[in-house]
């Protein structure tokens, strides 16, 4: 058990005593005798719980806040979040000096990436573990991520990779979000051994304020690979850069690691020729440095996974010289990912999909793949959030309007909102493209019973896509979260249209 001297060496010089410490605790009402105290001011005054924190029994608090006098040490820091990482890292033996580690940022396709990944390591035989939004991968042990959460806290992550050093395993793939970054929460940058971009679109506006902001959150992944770690077993750092997105030329600007650029365009430094997109089936030939190239083939169907799959080869091929025959295995070995572009069938003579495509980007690329999926009609199902990028709304619907043969404009996670206020935002979208209410859209506040409605449009041969929540389980109205899940709600309302046993409907604020 560390000491508090040892825990916050990294943090202050300052003398402190010599007591053990059992735990670290953002939450007053969680804390435990011995723990440490980080009253982090964002979204919430921490400070205004100490109270309540001494009488739990903690040993010190950490925070930003000039001349707080307590009874046991208050450390002063300059960035409360940063001294929250750098002691998680030290609580936890430091355990990503043990791993090759491997992070995954990106407005889409973080977790598909991911999980290619994932997947060729596996194949290459190499004991991996992983972190995403859907789930924790350590050995045999599958951990639930997937509660409406993104990046876990800093001592979270950390307990993870604790978890899987202990374990004996070598590597570890971890998506990191904008505000996991941001907030440095997760992993620190200076851990990762090899960075990944999938894009930087236009998303979480609400928390960043601007694309640039956003953007510099998304890069910090890339600035710490510059920066000197301590590994048991060093690699070559890497940044491995998406050349046909926007955000390209700002990276390689700023990244000064060495750096491998992926995708369709001709000056990439690894691209993919050859493409045929297939439902169901997608093959490419993989181009790449000092005479690379081999066929590649995965049931991860749409053009967008060309593009993660490069990503997943530019890091493990490329970027850990893994064999090729490793590439290919774990590519094609990929199924499915929790809430990815998934198939609910239940006998119906149409087609069913749940994808987590929330942002006009991946809902456009959603909408483009089920295109191919049908010679029917496209029928979409999907919301816009409330207390996040405005924009996106007018946006998503005007996409929707002209990809799509039928919207059905709904609830998704409206928080303090009026609903009815993003569902008119929507619809003005809709209608700029030329969308006819009750026609080409409708609107339908009760999420479940959107679904059930589009169901009922449905006819043989077409495709109902459930857009927007994917593997999530729950939605939030006002402050709180209800239990929901797009592929129970799925299936909910096929049984009832095929009138056939399955699960009960949940039910929302908005449920008649």
């Amino acid at each position: 058990m560390l000491s508090l001297s040892e825990l916050l060496r990294e943090i202050t010089q300052a003398a402190l005593p010599d007591v053990p410490v059992g735990g670290l605790a953002l939450d007053s009402r969680l804390v435990k005798p011995g723990d440490v105290f980080f009253a982090i001011v964002q979204g919430v005054d921490r400070y205004q719980f100490l109270d309540e924190v001494l009488a739990r029994g903690a040993v010190a608090v950490v925070g930003e806040r000039p001349g707080v006098q307590l009874p046991i040490p208050h450390i002063q820091v300059p960035d409360a979040r940063a001294a929250l990482a750098a002691a998680s890292a030290a609580f936890y033996g430091y355990p990503a000096r043990a791993l090759t580690m491997i992070g995954v940022t990106g407005t889409d396709g973080k977790t598909t990436t991911s999980n290619f990944i994932y997947q060729i390591l596996q194949a290459a035989g190499l004991d991996t573990g992983m972190i995403s939004t859907v789930n924790a991968q350590i050995g045999e042990q599958v951990l639930d991520t997937g509660f409406h959460v993104t990046t876990p806290e800093a001592f979270d992550t950390q307990a993870y990779l604790r978890q899987m050093a202990d374990a004996g395993l070598s590597h570890a793939v971890l998506e990191m979000t904008s505000i996991g970054l941001a907030q440095q929460r997760g992993a620190r940058p200076a851990e990762f051994d090899i960075g990944v971009v999938t894009n930087i679109t236009h998303e979480h506006l609400n928390d960043h304020g601007t694309y640039e902001a956003y953007f510099d959150a998304k890069a910090r992944l890339f600035d710490g690979l510059a920066q000197p770690a301590d590994k048991t077993r060093p690699v070559g750092r890497l940044a491995v850069l998406n050349r046909d997105d926007r955000s390209y030329a700002g990276l390689a600007a700023r990244v000064s690691a060495p750096q491998l650029a992926y995708g369709l365009h001709a000056e990439a430094d690894l691209r993919a020729e050859d493409v045929v997109n297939q439902p169901g089936s997608l093959r490419f030939t993989a181009v790449g440095p000092g005479g690379l190239r081999f066929p590649v083939q995965t049931p991860m169907f749409g053009a967008y996974n060309v593009s993660n799959a490069l990503a997943a080869i530019g890091a493990t091929v490329v970027g850990l010289g893994l064999p090729v025959e490793a590439a290919q295995q774990g590519l094609a070995a990929l199924q499915g990912v929790p809430g990815r572009m998934e198939r609910i069938e239940m006998g119906q003579d149409f087609s069913t999909i749940v994808d987590f495509a929330h942002t006009p980007f991946a809902l456009i690329a959603a909408l483009k793949a089920g295109r191919q999926l049908t010679e029917g009609r496209v029928i979409a199902v999907f919301g816009s959030a409330g207390l996040r990028d405005k924009a996106k709304r007018r946006m998503m619907a005007e996409a929707a309007a002209e990809l799509a043969d039928v919207s059905v404009l709904t609830a998704e996670d409206p928080r303090s909102e009026s609903l009815d206020g993003i569902l008119e935002e929507m619809a003005a979208g809709a209608r700029h493209k030329g969308g006819a209410e009750g026609k080409s859209f409708f609107r339908v506040r009760d999420r479940g019973a959107a679904i059930s409605f589009a169901l009922l449009q449905a006819q043989p041969g077409d495709l109902v896509m459930v857009l927007g929540k994917g593997h999530e389980q729950s939605m939030c109205f006002g402050e709180i979260e209800y239990p929901w899940d797009d592929r129970i709600a799925t299936r909910a309302a096929l049984a009832e249209y095929l009138g056939v046993p399955g699960p009960e409907m949940p039910k929302l604020p908005t449920s008649g």
